[in-house]
């Protein structure tokens, strides 16, 4: 891979794309605002940003953050009826124009299963196609834990998902969308990654995209052609 010249035409003629969901499918983070509905949003945002500069892994900061307001089975389920996700202006225009074309499209996110439901659905992407993490609770509803089976759950766990649905299906073509590293990190095994500056712009991630976008138009436009 060269240039953006080179990503734009694997964009064109990719077999599957993975798109990342929080601040690229959805304009905000799911764990944030599950965390801000349970009224600890101010700890676990200064418990994410002491993870990241102790170079704690995605594992470690997830138990931490999820052990401080352990979110039962009923509030999950009132979060996502009470907040109905607030999606990327244009995404859903160009997970029509890849389907069209015949291009598979996946969510893959370190987010929660419960919550990328209903997005997945509010953009026509199967459920099946969803790689996330899930949340474990007992009989009573309780949060226990959450999966950790999940390749979503552990760092380089993108570029696991990536190698699996190229072994599963023969995809040739993968193309990654996201605004993280862990989403610049799935390339390779991904063919291409595009960085996706809309919601957040993070200057690392620019710097490793060939393509970087600031919004879906432009990933729309080489579509249509």
């Amino acid at each position: 891979m060269t240039d953006q010249a080179d990503v734009r035409q694997i964009w064109q003629t990719a077999d599957a794309v993975c798109f990342d969901v929080d601040s690229t499918v959805i304009t905000e983070e799911g764990l944030d605002e599950l965390a801000n509905y349970c009224g600890v949003g101010d700890k676990v945002a200064q418990l994410t940003k002491e993870a990241m500069g102790n170079g704690m892994s995605f594992r470690e900061a997830l138990t931490l953050r999820l052990d401080l307001f352990k979110p039962s089975l009923q509030v999950v389920e009132k979060f996502v009826q009470e907040h109905p996700p607030q999606l990327t202006p244009g995404v859903k225009e160009v997970v029509s124009l890849l389907q069209k074309r015949g291009t598979a499209v996946y969510l893959v996110s370190g987010g929660f299963f419960r919550i990328i439901e209903p997005i997945a659905k509010l953009v026509g992407v199967p459920v099946e196609n969803i790689f996330a993490n899930k949340l474990l609770f007992n009989e009573k509803g309780e949060y226990e834990m959450f999966d950790k089976d999940q390749p979503t759950v552990s760092s380089g766990g993108k570029a696991r998902v990536v190698q699996l649905l190229k072994d599963t299906h023969g995809y040739k073509r993968v193309v990654v969308v996201g605004d993280g590293l862990t989403d610049a990190e799935a390339c390779p095994p991904a063919e291409a990654f595009i960085g996706f500056g809309g919601n957040v712009l993070r200057p690392s991630v620019q710097e490793k995209a060939k393509w970087f976008v600031t919004s879906f138009t432009e990933l729309a436009e080489p579509l249509k052609s």
